[in-house]
């Protein structure tokens, strides 16, 4: 029979595409990780991995597998966090997903309030692409992700959070630092700073320029939200950049502008999720509204949704 621990690997190697990054995911060596995949392949009598192609990819087989094992990790997951509700009440460690787009920008605020009420929980934050971290969530490895919407996952539970307005950042001496307010026809044509493929933003991005006839810049993708702030502060082009990230990293900063774009909703929908099944759901809710809570009361510039 699988081991509970092959399935591990392969749920790893599948996240990774590389056994040496999926080896160091699970913290044993390239070797034991290839052995006990290799072993799980004599096991079923099947292939469930593409050795062939430049990129490690499953085979159709090798898919469903990992369909299937997601779902046997995320219910031992449950079994454990069951036990460990049993006997210490709402106490030990809560992983959670965040986009590094969102993360940095949200968490601080809101932190001191969950520690306040749960003051023997311990909050494990672990930031990645929001594909990726839902699909953490869903095989166990993270009890719940806050992400920009959509969350897809009949298994999980989402919440709606609130909506964030994203604004337009330009250098100081660009033209567009005469006008108080953007119309669209200003950005015809612009090159646009975007983060890298893979993040919701970058998709959002280049959903605004389609819109309005920009274009995102084929020379450059930023790591992270500083980083294209930092070009855009050189000239190099424009961004649109979430709202708590300019409160947080821009608001007294002269390196930078930012202006609202006239007559047109520029924003992105936060939301948060858990498997449904999850013991802790109950506390899950709590840090929801908690996180709606705090928006509601302090952050002036996104909007609750319902």
């Amino acid at each position: 029979m699988p081991t509970l621990r092959q399935l591990r690997y392969l749920a790893a190697l599948a996240q990774e595409r590389h056994f040496r990054k999926a080896a160091e995911r699970v913290n044993v060596t390239q070797p034991t990780l290839s052995t006990q995949l290799q072993e799980l392949e004599r096991t079923l009598q099947a292939s469930l991995i593409d050795r062939s192609a430049k990129t490690v990819t499953l085979t159709p087989l090798g898919q469903e597998v990992l369909n299937r094992a997601q779902r046997v990790l995320a219910d031992v997951q449950d079994i454990v966090d069951l036990a460990a509700a049993s006997q210490h009440g709402i106490s030990g460690t809560v992983k959670l997903g965040v986009a590094p787009t969102l993360g940095p920008y949200l968490l601080p605020f809101v932190v001191p309030g969950l520690h306040a009420r749960y003051p023997d929980l311990k909050l494990y934050v672990r930031e990645g692409k929001p594909v990726e971290l839902q699909e953490q969530v869903k095989s166990g490895q993270l009890d719940l992700v806050v992400s920009p919407l959509p969350i897809n996952g009949a298994e999980l539970t989402t919440i709606p959070l609130f909506r964030e307005p994203l604004l337009v950042a330009f250098a100081p001496d660009d033209p567009l630092a005469q006008k108080p307010k953007l119309k669209k026809t200003d950005l015809a044509g612009r090159n646009v700073l975007a983060i890298e493929p893979g993040h919701h933003l970058h998709d959002k991005v280049r959903e605004i320029c389609d819109t309005f006839g920009a274009h995102i810049s084929r020379d450059y993708e930023g790591t992270s939200l500083d980083t294209l702030r930092l070009m855009v502060g050189m000239g190099v082009g424009i961004a649109f950049l979430p709202a708590l990230y300019i409160r947080s990293e821009i608001s007294n900063r002269g390196e930078v502008e930012v202006r609202e774009l006239e007559a047109a909703s520029l924003h992105r929908h936060i939301g948060i999720a858990w498997r449904e099944r999850s013991v802790n759901a109950a506390v899950f809710e709590d840090i929801a509204q908690e996180i709606r809570t705090f928006a509601q009361d302090n952050l002036h510039e996104v909007t609750l949704l319902n």
